[in-house]
């Protein structure tokens, strides 16, 4: 089938054995690639209760069918496991130049098993695939080692390397997997995985051609695609001010958290953090993914000062509110050296900011202290604290051990209260979007099969009013602090945004595309018929088999639940006095799914989609 390359590598590291495996067709077809088709890997292959450090669990690394088509958004990748920092199924996707490199190798995905030894890297070429000796490179920040196996396997030949830095080798359970020192697997600790495989890096290079099914359609729809892509607003608003433009527009509408989710307006920090900020004091070129239009990376250069740096990868909004308004902190150059820092260690910096702006409260409450932190002050706004801090918990030192363990395992250890001040869902961390100003967010954190996550569906463009799809079923206009309607809305939003974890396709271009645009993609590029409601069964099939996997590990009704601190009404802001109306939503939700009172998904409900093995293991 055109799209595939009908090619996954099974390694087993133990062994140091290197086989293939082909991709089943019908697994193409009902899941279609990245996590979805991971997650169906998974579930054949592996176990549900095994432990996410150990050498049972798998490190999936899968592509999809348009990756390597020069299609816009279609650089990514999934990652998948079992998450070591929420205990249930773990995915990260990322954007750069890894993805289609591995198709161009004749490579659909890799599935590593087993732990090496000792440190390995693995080094493809084409047909040429061998395990390398790491035991030189462990120790070396991502950026160090990057540099490094360039240079070794040929810079000229410009390879393409995914890395782990110190963190993942020291198990830090939001560590991440960087590709190309600007783009991260950031959530769900795939990095630890990585890491206690002793998998230091992946090395590749590929020569080899992807073919479409229809070359004609392909040309034609490729065309318009990129206009659609490259003329949208959002998409001109991402190429001149990044990500971080959502800064200033979100502390408007009440989606950017302060102070660990206690305050809910602060125009003075978005001054100083947003995207024109950043734009005219630290902006040296922008930069994109391969094949992409939008260009929405940014490359910054801090001059001098104590945060200064050498022009590198800049900070994401994410970043820049995790380790900014979260922290009270309004120095951006200390947010783009705290970025620097995350990126050469490899961790992910919502989870690493929210440690971070956790460990702060506690210490203003009196729940650690200057003896617990070596001397470090970590109050409010004190931005060379928390990058100090950032160090100890990369190396697991002190009190930065137990941070590294994420805030759910911090507030268990540190007891007296501390779980009102963690911020988390199923043990992952929040991102920077406040459900008070979004309710449908809300139950899209509380449902996320990884845990609070605001890219396993569309909702947040769909919810504030960036996109939408009628086609699909979406009706005009969802935006505002209500829950009405929004049950509906988080599944269609689930359900057509899945399938863009399984192309892979970045979300940001998914925004200025059609729901017919993306199951036409999928048409011209493998020649299966698909169409729209194609697409949306795909979806739901994926979802129920992901929900399904962490019912086996664990999850159950009482895991759909939003901390205390997100159920607490803001005093200011155009979010004040809101909360979500959890039950409803999940009342609405539980019968729009198909899901009973354990949170399961129903038996009559898995066999109509095809997942009649799953309904097998979970009711009998």
């Amino acid at each position: 089938m055109r799209g595939y390359m009908g090619k996954i590598l099974e390694i087993d590291l133990s062994a140091a054995k290197i086989e293939t495996r082909p991709i089943k067709e019908d697994d193409q077809r009902k899941f279609i690639g990245g996590s979805g088709l991971a997650a169906k890997i998974f579930f054949d292959s592996f176990n549900p209760a095994v432990d996410p450090l150990s050498s049972e669990n798998p490190l999936i690394v899968m592509t999809g069918p348009v990756v390597g088509t020069q299609f816009p958004g279609t650089s990514r990748f999934a990652v998948c496991g079992k998450s070591p920092l929420t205990g249930i199924w773990g995915e990260g996707t990322c954007g750069g130049n890894f993805g289609p490199e591995l198709k161009f190798a004749g490579i659909d995905g890799i599935i590593f098993k087993g732990i090496s030894p000792q440190p390995v890297y693995l080094a493809i070429e084409d047909d040429k695939i061998e395990l390398r000796d790491a035991r030189d490179l462990w120790g070396m920040d991502n950026y160090t080692l990057t540099d490094l196996l360039k240079e070794r396997h040929g810079k000229e030949k410009r390879p393409k390397v995914l890395s782990i830095g110190p963190a993942g080798e020291n198990l830090v359970k939001f560590a991440t997997i960087c590709n190309d020192k600007g783009d991260f697997i950031g959530r769900t600790g795939m990095g630890a995985v990585m890491g206690s495989k002793r998998l230091k890096a992946i090395v590749v290079r590929g020569t080899q051609k992807m073919e479409v099914s229809d070359p004609g359609g392909y040309t034609a729809l490729r065309k318009s695609l990129i206009a659609k892509s490259r003329d949208a607003v959002v998409a001109q608003s991402f190429r001149s001010m990044g990500t971080d433009t959502g800064m200033d527009l979100g502390m408007m509408t009440g989606d950017v958290p302060i102070k660990n989710w206690m305050v809910g307006e602060d125009f003075e920090l978005s001054a100083k953090l947003g995207g024109p900020s950043l734009t005219e004091k630290f902006l040296t070129k922008s930069h994109a993914c391969s094949f992409c239009p939008v260009a929405c990376k940014r490359m910054v250069k801090v001059d001098d000062g104590p945060f200064r740096t050498e022009e590198g990868p800049g900070p994401e909004y994410e970043t820049c509110a995790t380790f900014g308004t979260l922290i009270m902190n309004d120095d951006l150059a200390g947010v783009i050296k705290a970025n620097e820092w995350c990126n050469r260690y490899g961790m992910d910096t919502i989870s690493c900011g929210a440690a971070v702006a956790f460990a702060m409260e506690a210490f203003e409450k009196g729940l650690i202290t200057k003896r617990d932190t070596d001397g470090i002050e970590l109050t409010w706004g004190n931005i060379a604290g928390a990058i100090e801090m950032l160090h100890r918990i990369a190396k697991k030192e002190g009190i930065g051990a137990v941070l590294s363990e994420g805030t759910r395992e911090a507030a268990k250890r540190l007891g007296r209260g501390a779980e009102e001040f963690s911020v988390e869902v199923k043990g992952l961390e929040a991102p920077m979007h406040d459900p008070r100003g979004f309710h449908g967010m809300g139950l899209a954190y509380m449902t996320s099969i990884r845990g609070a996550c605001h890219l396993m569906h569309l909702c947040l463009g769909v919810e504030q009013g960036i996109t939408a799809y009628p086609e699909a079923g979406f009706l005009e206009n969802y935006v505002g602090p209500s829950s009405e309607g929004k049950a509906e809305m988080i599944k269609l939003c689930e359900n057509l945004g899945l399938p863009c974890n399984s192309l892979v396709i970045c979300e940001f271009v998914t925004w200025t595309l059609s729901a017919n645009d993306l199951a036409e993609m999928i048409r011209v590029t493998t020649g299966f018929d698909f169409a729209l409601k194609d697409l949306l069964s795909c979806g739901e099939r994926t979802w129920l088999l992901k929900r399904g996997l962490g019912n086996m590990m664990g999850v159950s009704a009482k895991d759909d639940r939003l901390p205390k601190r997100i159920l607490t009404p803001l005093k200011e802001g155009s979010a004040a006095g809101s909360v979500p109306d959890v039950e409803r939503l999940l009342r609405e939700y539980y019968e729009l799914r198909g899901l009973d009172r354990d949170g399961k998904p129903k038996k009559e409900v898995l066999i109509r989609v095809g997942l009649d093995e799953l309904a097998k293991k979970l009711h009998g």
